[in-house]
């Protein structure tokens, strides 16, 4: 077997794991399923959320693959509301009861995953949130250059500043006299 088959097989191995994950199984059941060494499931996970994290094609794969488990849930809830409307018609408590528990155990499952998935969206996030504090601290460092150089309206600028600071932030401006 080359190389370029052993990659492939590799990384059909990661995507059906990874959908399964994302269907909210955990490492051990996903062993099991598809007969995977749970080390080598863990491995796997792993390996997807880094490159996932870290590559815009495969997160915009796994949103996809998020989306296409949602749909699946959704299809499996519908189905069991079903199940619950025809145990209500013929009386049968226990299938009733039964289904209600199915979708209770569904839902929490839709939950697990898109909590799971959260983590990506999450760097996305944290990254922008990075990015808007370094322009706030070029911002204020301007200000504070400005306010320097013009004492005129330094205190102007030092009290607007002061209104949006961080609690314990202390801004102080040297004023160089010539």
């Amino acid at each position: 077997m080359s190389t370029e088959d052993d990659l492939v097989k590799h990384l059909d191995q990661v995507n059906q794991v990874v959908e399964e994950y994302l269907k909210g199984s955990d490492p051990t059941q996903i062993s099991k399923d598809l007969a995977i060494p749970r080390q080598r499931v863990v491995a796997y996970i792993d390996e997807w959320k880094v490159s996932a994290s870290n590559n815009a094609a495969i997160r915009a794969r796994a949103k996809e693959a998020l989306a296409a488990a949602d749909t699946h849930y959704s299809k499996l809830i519908s189905k069991s509301y079903e199940v619950i409307d025809e145990a209500t018609m013929t009386n049968n408590l226990s299938a009733k009861t039964t289904a209600i528990k199915l979708v209770m155990d569904i839902e929490s499952k839709r939950i697990d995953m898109l909590q799971k998935a959260g983590l990506l969206e999450n760097k996305e996030l944290a990254d922008e949130m990075i990015e808007i504090e370094r322009r706030q601290e070029v911002l204020v460092s301007i200000l504070k250059d400005i306010a320097s150089e013009h004492p005129e309206i330094r205190d102007e600028i030092m009290r607007r500043l002061s209104s949006f600071a961080k609690d314990n932030e202390v801004i102080t401006v040297v004023h160089d006299v010539q």
